[in-house]
């Protein structure tokens, strides 16, 4: 990609001139051959070929074309067939393929040849071949959904183009464009600074710099321009302050495309709770050789050969071994992280789906979570006077009732603006360009009847003082002439702080004692009514530097804003399912209490008349052990003019209780707590990107419903992943118990041979197991309290489970092979591999396990609720893969050639009624526990609690 590269000392390289679309250098003609950063700002939009208007369309249109889009392009992983042969490196895989070979050498060594030997290596093989192929295919498709969803995270940076701030997916971004930046902001390309207002970077995906670091649009002596104090890079963060800045490299050619090509190829980490299962899967495996070993010990007196009893009991071993459980895992956690990106939650790690499930407090913010974070300025007031306005949302109709004694408040607030109204496109709607607060200010303005861009050219903004947590206010300097007007606007204590005068409809006063607190009295009062307030101020700056504290000080104040911002209709439902699932919410925002209070009331989240409202002057008079107490009360908690260092500690402290914290934030001050929380969840819509790369979900659409829905999608996949565990290890349990039976009853053959069961794994286990991860969110998923932050996957409630339906199968197998063995009359002595009663019998161990997997399927699918409630057809896929499974066993029982490579016969409609009785055992013995269980639940529940 060509790039308009900042020079280094002696450099000879000028400005990209001559390439079609390039504007020409400013009308001198000159153009410094200095290092981007070591010239002054004029000569800089020479060098690059833009202006203080920015480009032109038709020339960033053309740069574009020229040079390409601005993004780091997608790591090439290996080739298709290097991912497939990855599949057979797996340890599971070298051990199948090991014992593979190992039955071949034996298969060879035999005298007579055993076809059933070479039958058992070709079947430990296809055992390993469909693994690899499942493993390969859920690895493919994760990476795409992966591709797919990262896409839907918004990219957009602002630039000025003809003059005009506009906001353009970054990719579009070329060198040359004159990029907006203000706090929360990611830089989109490698930037020469042109501006700033109290600019702080931080560099830390850069340099490594924990601390943010000034940034100036003065030039810079250093050597680089990695170095140099007016220079930003990609993929740094703003921290503090506004800033324009020219683009001069972009894509491949910035300093972190450099860095993104040493990385890029880094391998990915396995979440814990795949660790966890990859670990259980060794124990079981580890078990499953020491049953093996025994087996072999306990077969080899009984006159069977060396070879056939090492095969017997490789066969088992191999049978018995979970091959296909760490692919299964993946793909059920794959499939629940697309089913929450349909519900607008994207997310971004694997551990975050683990989480969800047992968070037990969610910190979410007010404005824009559980509000439409659509500002509509509703009141108006001035000294002894408030006004109505009509008309919501951002379209600029409506009315302020008697609008001229609001003009010059209507006229500061929007000066003191950084944000831009955007007309409809395409039939759509009114939007803001920034901070919907600001945009709230400028739309009211207009129903005022102000015409902002005629009071923005009569009083130019020289100097800005950019808004943050810690003051809560934000200052502009304007060009008036014969003066410097300032321009405030903040949280109304904040703001009359600072006043020590008052206007009175045109009359300006001292500010008494006893008018100070009518005001507060009044913003009270709005705030009470659920509205956000904002102070308006005006005052001169009169030193000959920019001061911020002087600027701010001495100041009149104008009057009261108030604006709504309704709830979102989906919140109140989400906060009732989050508060039955025994999610405690607590809001925590930097608005007024009673705001905070009224809006809590709208949604559900206070009930109680007298809930616990703190603020962070109160936080910060706190010690631990009091902040400790305070959470460890329980009940409504409403944390209110917080900033995010409160919002930090507070996450601490609940963990430092156990608790599993997710937290909510949008701003690039949030982002430590979203690293911090157990679960960071961003907004996507009005999110800054530094937050987005914080968290590890996303909300697309900012509304706290889509966490109710992503906590009750996480529920589901932990539980799922017990479904299939239950489902894999009973049955498990249903294939040995008729081979120890047989054995220490003295039976000299086995009721279920090797090949059997390696057929029961591949017809019967993978693709209902595969079913069973889609299985959609049981009815009472969210009725039940929070999973144990600690408590393992094979919990001893999953273990009892398992053992007690594995014990049913095991027992009707059993029965079912000795009694056909008995009724034959045959002694046991006297059976042989070839005898048609023993291969019936054998016959039906395998259905009935087949049988019994059926309806066990269909058992594990709810743990409490009754499936036939849920519904015995509501996961059709389980329902085909449980019939393909049973077709598999007709063909093996029928089929002639499958019948010579099973050992197996035809079996009699009377055989599959009997069967068919034992089969559905499993589900009816779980149909009564679960029916126990409920009464039990509803019984333990205080009166008046149950749902």
């Amino acid at each position: 990609m060509k790039v308009l590269r900042p020079t280094q000392q002696g450099d000879e390289r000028g400005p990209a001139t001559g390439r079609p679309g390039t504007p020409a250098p400013p009308s001198s003609g000159r153009v410094s051959r200095q290092p981007l950063h070591a010239q002054a700002g004029t000569d800089v939009f020479g060098t690059l070929g833009s202006s203080p208007r920015g480009l032109s369309a038709a020339t960033a249109r053309e740069r574009f074309q020229a040079e390409g889009p601005n993004e780091l392009p997608s790591a090439r992983g290996p080739a298709v067939w290097r991912r497939l042969a990855g599949q057979f490196a797996d340890l599971f895989a070298v051990v199948l393929m090991v014992a593979s070979a190992i039955t071949f050498i034996a298969y060879a060594l035999q005298q007579p040849r055993d076809t059933g030997t070479l039958q058992l290596a070709v079947a430990i093989l296809c055992v390993v071949v469909l693994n690899a192929v499942i493993g390969f295919t859920q690895e493919y498709s994760a990476e795409r959904t992966a591709q797919t969803l990262q896409a839907m995270v918004p990219h957009r940076c602002r630039a000025v183009r003809d003059a005009v701030v506009l906001e353009l997916p970054v990719r579009e971004l070329v060198p040359g464009d004159l990029v907006v930046l203000e706090a929360g902001d990611t830089v989109p390309a490698d930037c020469r600074v042109v501006e700033a207002h109290d600019l702080t970077v931080s560099n830390a995906a850069i340099t490594g710099e924990s601390e943010p670091v000034h940034r100036t649009a003065e030039p810079d002596e250093a050597q680089e321009a990695l170095r140099a104090r007016n220079c930003l890079f990609m993929g740094t963060d703003v921290v503090t302050g506004t800033a324009r800045a020219l683009a001069f490299a972009t894509g491949q050619a910035t300093e972190f495309g450099r860095i993104f090509r040493l990385t890029a190829a880094a391998p990915r980490q396995k979440t814990p709770l795949q660790r966890q299962v990859a670990a259980m899967a060794r124990r079981v495996a580890g078990t499953a050789l020491a049953v093996g070993a025994v087996l072999f010990v306990i077969r080899l007196p009984t006159g069977q050969g060396l070879v056939a009893s090492f095969v017997f009991a490789l066969g088992v071993m191999v049978a018995l071994v979970p091959e296909g459980l760490p692919a299964t895992l993946s793909v059920s956690l794959a499939l629940g992280v697309r089913r929450m990106a349909r519900h607008h939650a994207l997310v971004k790690k694997l551990l975050a789906v683990e989480a969800l499930g047992s968070t037990t407090v969610v910190c979410t913010d007010k404005t824009g979570t559980l509000t439409q974070a659509e500002m509509t300025v509703v009141r108006v007031w001035v000294w002894d006077q408030e006004h109505t306005v009509t008309g919501v949302g951002y379209e600029p109709k409506g009315e302020v009732g008697d609008p001229a004694p609001v003009r010059g408040l209507l006229r500061s607030a929007a000066l003191c603006c950084d944000a831009r109204l955007v007309p409809p496109e395409d039939q759509g709607r009114w939007r803001v360009l920034g901070d919907t607060t600001e945009g709230a200010l400028l739309v009211v303005a207009a129903k005022a009847g102000l015409d902002m861009a005629a009071e923005e050219a009569a009083a130019p903004r020289i100097a800005e003082h950019p808004f943050d947590s810690v003051r809560k206010l934000m200052s502009t300097v304007h060009d008036e002439g014969q003066a410097r007007g300032v321009r405030v606007k903040g949280a109304p204590s904040e703001v009359l702080d600072r006043c020590t005068r008052l206007d009175r409809g045109g009359r300006v006063t001292p500010l008494t004692d006893e008018e100070r607190e009518r005001i507060a009295a009044e913003a009270d009062a709005l705030a009470a009514g659920g509205l956000r307030v904002l102070a308006v101020a005006a005052g001169e700056a009169t030193g000959s530097a920019r001061d911020r504290d002087a600027d701010e000080s001495d100041l009149t104040l104008l009057g009261l804003v108030g604006m709504q911002d309704p709830p979102r209709p989906e919140v109140h439902e989400a906060v009732r399912a989050c508060l039955g699932a025994g999610i405690r919410i607590v809001m925590v925002t930097g608005d007024h209490p009673l705001t905070a209070e009224a809006v809590a009331r709208r949604v559900g989240i206070v009930r109680s008349a007298a809930p616990a409202v703190v603020t962070g002057a109160a936080l910060d008079a706190m010690d631990e052990e009091e902040l400790d107490r305070l959470l460890a009360a329980g009940g409504e908690l409403l944390l209110c003019r917080v900033s995010p260092e409160h919002k930090m500690r507070v996450v601490t402290a609940f963990q430092r209780r156990g608790e599993v914290v997710a937290v909510t934030g949008d701003g690039a001050n949030d982002a430590p707590a979203l690293k911090h929380a157990d679960i960071g969840v961003a907004m996507g819509a009005s999110g800054t990107d530094v937050a987005r790369e914080a968290a590890e979900m996303v909300l697309l659409d900012d509304s706290f419903g889509s966490i109710a829905v992503a906590v009750r999608l996480g529920r589901s996949v932990y539980q799922n992943i017990r479904k299939f565990l239950v489902y894999l290890f009973s049955h498990n349990i249903g294939e040995l118990a008729p081979i120890l039976a047989a054995t220490f009853a003295g039976f000299p053959l086995v009721p279920i041979t090797a090949v059997q069961v390696l057929a029961i794994d591949l017809g019967s286990d993978v693709l209902p197991a595969l079913a069973l991860g889609a299985e959609p969110p049981e009815a009472d998923v969210m009725d039940r309290p929070p999973r144990p932050r600690h408590e393992r996957l094979f919990s001893r409630t999953v273990i009892r489970r398992t053992l007690f339906l594995g014990g049913i199968q095991a027992i009707g197998v059993c029965a079912v092979f000795f009694w056909h063995i008995h009724a034959s009359g045959i002694p046991y002595a006297d059976f042989t591999a070839g005898n048609p009663v023993y291969r019936e019998a054998i016959t039906m161990v395998q259905a009935g396990i087949v049988v019994s997997q059926f309806f066990n399927a269909l058992a594990v699918r709810t743990e409490r609720e009754s499936v036939f409630k849920a519904g015995v057809f509501g996961n059709p896929w389980l329902i085909a893969a449980g019939f393909f499974g049973l077709a598999l066993m007709a063909a093996i029982s029928y089929v002639p050639v499958l019948q010579s490579v099973f050992h197996t016969a035809p079996l009699t409609g009377a055989d599959w009624a009997l069967l068919v009785a034992v089969g559905v055992l499993p589900l009816a013995a779980d149909e009564a526990r679960k029916a126990w269980l409920r009464r039990r639940t509803v019984t333990a529940r205080p009166e008046g609690e149950a749902r």
